[in-house]
């Protein structure tokens, strides 16, 4: 077979789509929304990653839906095709919540409340379907040695943490302040004891 043929050939494979237009764009789009619904439905934990087997899901649930995506179509021109359909809905689905903040609301869920005043929220861990060690993990790779130290721990909807760190209460710190100023003043006071003494320098 001659060289140009083949090379005719490679050309038509990349560049002529197997598919039409319309399921090559309603393919991603169905996909999409049924991911987002999942995603919704099965809770924050499995964006968060906090085990091994959350990691196998989401990477499991790329290679699941690849084929429900492009089909029987392995052209170039239909996986950019794909792909522009993706971000495209992406694009107009966070600019219309971003307009629509209640819907944004419903779609993205509730923040939840796991820790309150260094104390667990067990029916909040339950919900969330987070064990006890789950929660210490997340906690020691944000530098906490334990519970006794954490004021409020709350999981986004994105999957994120927000902790927030135990301060000491007002009259402590007021106190402490008040001490270091009056050893401050004692170290002066000393000093200039010493230089009043007979030998001092002046």
């Amino acid at each position: 077979m001659p060289g140009w043929l083949i090379s005719n050939n490679m050309w038509h494979e990349m560049i002529v789509m197997g598919a039409p237009l319309a399921e090559k764009v309603l393919r991603p789009a169905a996909v999409y929304v049924f991911l987002v619904l999942v995603l919704r439905v099965f809770g924050k934990r499995e964006l968060a990653q906090l085990n091994p087997f959350d990691l196998v899901v989401l990477l499991s649930l790329s290679n699941t839906v690849q084929n429900a995506i492009i089909g029987n179509d392995n052209s170039l021109t239909g996986g950019l095709v794909g792909a522009f359909t993706l971000l495209a809905i992406n694009y107009l689905v966070v600019r219309f919540l971003f307009r629509h903040r209640r819907l944004d609301q419903l779609f993205e869920g509730k923040p939840t409340v796991l820790v309150e005043h260094g104390r667990t929220c067990n029916k909040a861990l339950a919900q969330e379907l987070l064990t006890n060690a789950e929660l210490m993990t997340v906690l020691h790779r944000q530098g906490f040695d334990g519970l006794e130290e954490v004021e409020r721990c709350v999981l986004e909807p994105g999957g994120t943490f927000f902790i927030q760190r135990k301060l000491p209460p007002a009259d402590e710190v007021a106190h402490d302040a008040v001490m270091a100023r009056l050893n401050e003043l004692k170290g002066k006071l000393d000093l200039l004891l010493q230089q009043q003494q007979p030998g001092g320098t002046a």
